[in-house]
């Protein structure tokens, strides 16, 4: 397969620096994919053969020069294209976790948004502190912010890679090190590069399909990839995928809804609320990759995709006695009266209410008066069925009538993703280096959400709702200049531009309809993502400019040191300078030594500084809608909201490197001090005059909600941590090889706003990750057709902040220690001919859970669900795989 390396960006394009390593697969013994100049052409697609002194390059980490994964001062992993291939899992956050040891993502089971678009973390850090490049070009954010992150991704907006089809990957750049002072925002952790397939000819069609071993989540895909000439001078090389998943459900039955059925309400679904990977009704990706020689100094590349996914995944169970809002009573029968809760000061009153048995939401129909409806009573944890059969006469209404058992919502969206770079990069007559290039991405979160209501509107209220959108859009221009080998000095320079808007749609009228019962206490909008109003739709954007230099001077043959500095300029809150230096030196032939110090920041997002949002959680009187606000509203500022500030970052690294003729060895520290860190406030109580303030201020829905955040920089961690990753070639174990990859990261909060931040939370920041992840693989072959992938998977102990608790809840399932786990997976691939193969394997073989959740009646779920392997056991699949 021919392939065209020379239409790949030689020079990263966003930004400069100096620090990139190496965390995998790079050495003397290195892996270089078949078909690369100089590898001979093997059949079998996935498989990896073993070349001496084949150097792999990476363009992330340095304007100045591409170097060699061997050559680079600080860490980074380059990940063949095939690697992707060999695994059960689909989505990409999942297959970077097999491959990445520092690399984290769960399900997402009840999450809002971020059951569409899942976030990841890098390095224990939030999604958006890890940089996502496209052939070396920034990739726009998603439009998803999580909400429910349970701690240490609340409130992040970060990429979607989701939409990046494994099969059109010809490698993925892994820079483990702060990049900020090169790419700008965002680059603490590290960053990702993912750089497509650029082949003129040939191509591959995989078909896979696997389900859980429980005989649910069936997942059906087809991948394909071709590459064609695009001229005599060109290449055009397109992929696709589409698959769909079935959910799953890893429930108990909930303890109130078990009572509920014991009582003798026979309408209560068993489980009345699901956990499980959500349903995927399509999930269709298009990527495409082209380049042209323009002249012998000069090439043309353009490159995008189109993506479009629809998920639906469960919600919480609404109790038909207990939910505010929709069934739970707000007048009761005090001493033969019909009476509303009596207010604070009437001791008496209170006692005599509190003494009264609890009763159903009734609300008088056409102006009636609410306390002339019968009273509802709830006896034994059924309601008083003659009383509520006497509704309908008195002209009054209660949802028990449409929903006698409860119901639980069916959340999902249609996220839409699109994106688009152009670019011409040669070379002047003085031997500078440019490239030219512009950006376009744009990523759309449409909403929906089922089975529910607006109780608002009573037996009028629609049961289906599209609650509105948000859309992230992002353009950009740069131009990027660099010039090697000037007396052992490479350098670079270049400017950017970019522009961001975050966009708010509001939903359709009965998402967010004051109807006529929602003075007599029912809800507003529908009952668990209400939609956006009109009010709170709009269009926000702001501008940023940067500049940048980057130099590398060798000093003889040993030593190397590399320095950047990058200015950037943002149009809603200031300038910032941040810079690198890093160093390598070759201490004797086989051992190397690397350190790299830098400062960094990442902007806050126009999506977090303008955002609105109201959610369904637990809080102190269960199932409660929690209101976002943005920073500057005036509920907010009372609340003690300021404007957003930059987080700020200093990395410090340091590392080796030990190159054996069978043995490649790095281990890397790293230690990272982020300073007013942003991330959404605990639930701040709301009082009456809060609320009537808000009402007042025209967020008329304010009566239903229970708690606001808002986004802040309140609080500073420091992170530290080792990487250490070893290959080893045995002579003695012909065509096989061994790979460790060994992670610790460590979080510790070292101050926070105890009126912003609470200590469940700061459990959260800190320990819901493991602090310790390894993989080892086998990979063998055995004569020419037959070849197998062993992988031992190691995740160390974590905590669980089960359905966000808060101190101040008295909610029982505050952070839970979750013990460690090991899982296996396996691939046996055999070649029936040079063009077809045909794979069979497991995923987490012995069919691992963890353990049970303490707290699995609270709620239903009968495991930890953000353990970092996933709830649902073992998978297996088979794939078939044809190449021409």
């Amino acid at each position: 397969m021919k392939t065209n390396n020379k239409y790949l960006p030689k020079w990263s394009t966003l930004s400069v620096a100096v620090s990139i390593a190496l965390a995998g697969s790079m050495a003397t013994h290195v892996y270089a994919a078949e078909g690369e100049e100089g590898v001979p052409q093997d059949p079998k697609g996935p498989k990896m053969v073993i070349e001496e002194d084949v150097e792999r390059i990476a363009v992330v980490g340095s304007r100045a020069a591409p170097r060699s994964v061997g050559e680079s001062p600080v860490p980074i992993d380059i990940v063949d294209g095939d690697e992707f291939t060999r695994s059960g899992v689909s989505d990409m956050s999942d297959l970077l976790g097999k491959v990445v040891p520092s690399y984290n993502v769960n399900v997402q089971p009840i999450s809002d948004a971020a059951t569409l678009i899942r976030p990841a973390n890098m390095r224990g850090l939030a999604p958006d502190h890890t940089l996502v490049l496209v052939n070396g070009k920034r990739r726009h954010r998603a439009s998803v912010i999580s909400f429910l992150g349970a701690g240490i991704s609340d409130g992040a907006q970060g990429p979607d890679i989701s939409v990046i089809p494994s099969i059109a990957l010809k490698q993925v750049e892994v820079l483990r090190d702060g990049a900020a002072a090169i790419y700008g925002s965002d680059a603490i952790a590290g960053v990702i590069n993912f750089v497509l397939k650029d082949a003129s000819e040939g191509g591959e069609v995989e078909v896979k399909y696997g389900q859980y071993y429980e005989g649910d989540g069936e997942s059906p895909q087809i991948a394909a990839n071709i590459g064609l000439p695009f001229t005599d001078e060109g290449f055009i090389n397109l992929s696709m995928e589409y698959r769909e998943a079935d959910p799953t459900s890893r429930s108990v039955q909930r303890e109130d809804a078990a009572g509920l059925i014991e009582a003798g309400n026979t309408h209560v679904a068993d489980p009345a609320q699901i956990w499980g990977s959500p349903e995927v009704k399509e999930d269709a990706k298009l990527f495409f990759n082209a380049g042209i020689d323009l002249s012998e100094t000069q090439h043309a590349y353009m490159f995008g995709n189109w993506a479009r996914r629809n998920v639906e995944g469960g919600f919480y169970f609404r109790n038909p006695n207990t939910r505010g809002g929709v069934f739970k009573g707000n007048v009761r029968n005090v001493g033969g009266v019909s009476m509303y809760r009596p207010g604070d000061d009437d001791v008496a009153g209170q006692e005599a209410w509190d003494a009264a048995p609890s009763t159903i939401l009734v609300g008088a129909l056409e102006g009636g008066n609410q306390l002339d409806c019968p009273v509802v009573e709830i006896m034994d944890n059924v309601p008083n069925q003659a009383a509520l059969d006497s509704l309908a006469a008195a002209n009054c209404f209660a949802f028990n009538s449409m929903f006698p058992g409860g119901f639980t919502p069916r959340f999902g969206g249609i996220v839409e993703d699109t994106s688009l770079a152009v670019g011409v990069q040669g070379t002047f007559s003085n031997e500078i280096n440019y490239d030219f290039s512009g950006y376009y991405g744009r990523n759309e979160s449409s909403f929906y959400i089922k089975n529910t209501v607006n109780p608002s509107m009573g037996p009028n209220t629609p049961t289906s709702f599209k609650p509105g959108s948000y859309v992230q859009l992002e353009r950009g221009l740069s131009a990027d200049f660099s010039y090697y080998e000037f007396d052992t000095w490479s350098l670079a320079s270049g400017v950017e531009y970019r522009r961001e808007t975050f966009d708010i749609i509001n939903g359709d009228t009965g998402s967010f309809e004051i109807g006529p019962l929602a003075s007599q206490g029912f809800g507003i909008g529908s009952n668990g993502f209400p939609g956006f109003k009109p009010e709170d739709a709009g269009s926000f954007s702001r501008t940023n400019f940067a500049i940048y230099f980057d130099a590398e001077k060798e000093l003889g043959d040993s030593f190397l040191v590399t320095g950047a500095v990058r200015y950037e300029y943002y149009d809603d809150f200031g300038a910032t300078t941040n810079g690198k230096l890093g160093a390598l030196w070759n201490a004797t032939d086989e051992l190397s030594f690397r350190a790299a110090a830098s400062t960094g920041f990442r902007a806050p997002t126009v999506g977090q500084n303008n955002v609105r949002n109201v959610t369904t959680a637990f809080g102190p009187n269960g199932l409660e809608d929690q209101a976002t606000l943005p920073p500057t509203n005036p509920i907010a500022i009372q609340k003690g909201a300021t404007p957003l500030e930059p987080e700020t970052s200093v990395n410090f690294s340091i590392g080796s490197v030990l190159t054996l003729d069978q043995l490649f060895v790095t281990v890397d520290y790293f230690h990272i001090k982020l300073e007013d860190r942003l991330s959404q406030t605990s639930n701040l109580a709301l009082t009456q005059e809060d609320k009537d303030l808000l009402i007042a201020q025209g967020v008329l829905d304010a009566s239903s909600f229970a708690s606001i955040k808002y986004f802040t920089n309140d609080f500073d961690t420091t992170t530290q941590g080792v990487d250490i990753v070893a290959n080893y070639l045995p002579d003695w174990l012909e065509d096989g090889e061994f790979a460790l990859a060994y992670n610790w990261t460590d979080t510790t909060v070292d101050d926070y706003n105890p009126a912003n931040i609470s200590r469940a939370k700061v459990i959260a920041l800190e320990d819901s990750l493991p602090a310790h992840k390894a993989t080892f693989t086998w990979n063998q072959g055995y004569g020419n057709n037959f070849y197998s992938l062993l992988r031992i998977n190691y995740y160390g102990e974590y905590f669980e902040n089960h359905l966000d608790a808060e101190d101040d809840y008295g909610n029982p399932a505050m952070p839970i220690l979750e013990g460690a786990s090991v899982t296996v997976d396996l691939e046996l691939s055999y070649d029936f001919s040079e063009q077809w193969t045909v794979s069979v394997g497991a995923q987490n073989l012995f069919d691992q859970y963890p353990d049970d959740n303490p707290y699995e009646k609270v709620a239903g779920a009968k495991y930890p669900v953000s353990t970092p392997y996933g709830f649902n056991g073992g998978y297996y699949y088979g794939r078939v795989n044809y190449r021409f």
